[in-house]
């Protein structure tokens, strides 16, 4: 691993005092690999602007100005956040949603969360050797 030191003393990252911001790592790990460029840069916009509650009031056409995009292609991402289940939608309000449970994929082709991982990895299986400890 490698050891992180501030590079800039002066310049270390606080938390706004009139505003609420931040992105969940598991956005990058998880979502962000399946989005369009367009969907990734609404929602960091959507999550810089938003409040406390992820609520944003910003219209369509200032999102299209601000991200240089077209309006259009702010709705088509907005819509892919939205499928995703990572925004909700009713104008004129937009809300940055907590991200869904982590999920990975079961043998069965399901998907299995990660309260299920552990539970099924602390019961013993039925084909595991009773005689066998590891």
């Amino acid at each position: 691993m490698i050891p992180k030191h501030i590079l800039v003393p002066g310049r270390v990252r606080r938390p706004p005092t009139d505003g609420w911001s931040w992105i969940d790592r598991r956005f990058l790990r998880e979502h962000a690999s399946r989005l369009s460029h367009e969907a990734i840069c609404l929602y960091f916009f959507l999550a810089a602007v938003s409040d406390k509650h992820g609520l944003s009031f910003y219209g369509d056409a200032t999102i299209a100005l601000r991200l240089r995009l077209a309006e259009a292609v702010v709705v088509c991402a907005r819509d892919e956040l939205v499928a995703a289940d990572l925004v909700a939608y009713r104008a004129p309000l937009t809300q940055v949603l907590s991200l869904p449970a982590a999920t990975i994929q079961r043998r069965d082709g399901g998907l299995a969360s990660f309260g299920e991982i552990l539970r099924s990895l602390a019961t013993p299986s039925p084909h595991t050797d009773p005689r066998r400890s590891s």
